[in-house]
């Protein structure tokens, strides 16, 4: 038996009409994603000479990834899988100083892998996140069992 597929988009990201991916999918209770970038916010500040550091590039992905889900009809608390790449590893510690503002207050921290990569598809990219949400998945308030 096929689970039904949405589409998944949010009005504040951009999805070319020419992409040979989605943003986002909708399968059954979960959300799935593309890896996201800080672009074209760091585009812009890296031409204006104001970069975007790391712990930046993070909140403003993880935004984007929270957009999504709630495109999807959820929150924050369903997103429970994290898969972080970065162009240097000595920038894990402003990720997880990111990862920890962001998911403030949380039961339990969605799960969470971190690679190091060459390079992102623009030079001025750092950061780059994939996710995953459930939509029967509260991490904010779950009991272990």
């Amino acid at each position: 038996m096929n689970a039904a597929v949405q589409r998944i988009r949010a009005a504040s990201l951009t999805e070319l009409a020419s992409a040979t991916w989605s943003n986002a999918l909708l399968i059954g209770n979960e959300v799935v994603m593309s890896g996201m970038t800080g672009h074209p916010a760091t585009r812009t500040a890296a031409q204006a000479g104001e970069p975007l550091g790391v712990y930046d590039q993070t909140l403003l992905v993880l935004n984007k990834v929270l957009a999504l889900v709630e495109a999807a009809g959820g929150h924050i608390g369903n997103i429970y899988r994290l898969t972080v790449y970065v162009t240097a590893i000595a920038d894990k510690d402003e990720v997880g100083r990111a990862r920890r503002d962001f998911f403030k207050g949380f039961a339990h921290f969605p799960t969470s892998t971190l690679v190091e990569t060459s390079a992102l598809v623009s030079p001025e990219l750092v950061v780059e996140i994939e996710a995953g949400a459930r939509l029967d998945v509260d991490l904010r308030t779950a009991q272990e069992s």
